[in-house]
């Protein structure tokens, strides 16, 4: 940080007048692009910094995706945050966007990419914050997709804890990392946090595939209406293992939330099942109802959503968590919300790129 912009009248600007003046600025840039002029903010100086980690509210509560903290973080309650993915063939690359319009396809926000390497019994999709250089290697590695020999069961592996009183072994892939380079807070490796699973198909019967998904990091209970997921508050850079401050985000609440109930016996993970589509006897094709959302049919289109608590027999059109599907060649929709992150959503819809035909 330059010495000159720290001890410029900026950085002396009394706090009150300094926070209104953010708090402004904050409340109007309210969609990307223009939302950049809050993260320009976080890098005029550290008292600037601190006090927008303080005024940025995590998706959950603001429905903005802001810094890259966000992409692990809880997506909204109360509506389903619009995404895209759009695939490349050649490289088998895959690149996540935030939707900046409700059109199906527009110059989006960048948010996530993958790549898919095949490996001699499994096929890795390696996620990243940047979308040029996908690597294990590189600072903006933050999680992968690993599938079986069959490409019918994945897991979801993190590089770090899902949130800061998780109690997780690593998996036995973990990287290893020379110990000094290891912040004794934020430990570095892979955390299996989901599992995804297809049903094989031993019929052949050419119907809608059958999946469903184990979040090991969350649990059944964060969807009940008083309850709140835990999340992840700080990135940390996984090949450095040192936390920016810069990407957290004020979540103390949320923190508190959950302290109790983690003295508490642990609760049963969230399980989210796909909805069982209906079969169109004039269009004679298998149905879901996307609002809109996906236009063109195929065998990768999904809807998941909780499996049915309290008594309900049937999930509601809102209780759905996550719907992906395709709407052109190489472009698909990516919808998700509470109480999962857009990694943990994304990982999910590239294990539907992956599944063979043993599960159609």
């Amino acid at each position: 940080m330059d010495e000159g912009l720290e001890q410029s009248w900026w950085a002396n600007m009394p706090h009150e007048l300094l926070r209104e003046v953010l708090l402004r600025i904050e409340s109007s840039e309210a969609k990307w692009p223009r939302r950049r002029s809050v993260v320009a903010c976080a890098g005029v100086c550290r008292t600037w910094r601190l006090i927008i980690k303080e005024i940025v509210k995590p998706p959950q509560l603001s429905s903005n995706i802001t810094f890259p903290i966000s992409l692990k973080q809880p997506g909204p309650r109360e509506h389903l945050l619009q995404c895209f993915i759009r695939r490349d063939n050649g490289t088998q690359t895959y690149y996540l966007f935030l939707s900046l319009s409700s059109a199906l396809a527009d110059d989006g926000k960048f948010l996530l990419a993958a790549r898919k390497f095949r490996r001699p019994t499994c096929t890795d999709y390696i996620i990243s914050l940047d979308a040029d250089y996908m690597s294990r290697e590189s600072n903006a590695y933050i999680g992968k997709l690993r599938s079986n020999f069959l490409g019918t069961k994945f897991t979801v592996y993190d590089v770090q804890l899902p949130h800061s009183r998780a109690n997780m072994a690593k998996s036995c892939s973990t990287k290893l990392v020379n110990p000094k380079q290891v912040s004794p807070k934020v430990p570095t490796g892979n955390y299996p946090v989901a599992h995804i699973s297809y049903e094989l198909n031993v019929l052949g019967s050419r119907g809608p595939r059958r999946m469903h998904c184990v979040i090991d990091s969350i649990p059944a209970s964060a969807i009940e209406p008083e309850r709140v997921a835990p999340s992840q508050t700080s990135y940390s850079v996984s090949n450095l293992g040192t936390s920016f401050p810069f990407f957290q985000t004020n979540s103390t609440h949320m923190e508190n939330s959950i302290s109790g109930e983690q003295n508490n016996k642990r609760d049963d993970v969230l399980v989210l099942r796909n909805k069982a589509a209906r079969w169109h006897e004039q269009m004679q094709c298998w149905c879901l109802n996307f609002h809109g959302r996906v236009t063109v049919a195929s065998v990768k289109n999904f809807q998941l959503a909780a499996l049915p608590v309290n008594g309900h027999a049937e999930p509601q059109e809102d209780d759905v968590i996550l719907q992906f599907g395709k709407v052109g060649k190489d472009l698909f929709t990516m919808d998700y919300r509470y109480p999962i992150s857009a990694f943990q959503a994304f990982a999910i819809c590239l294990s539907s790129f992956a599944t063979t035909v043993a599960c159609e």
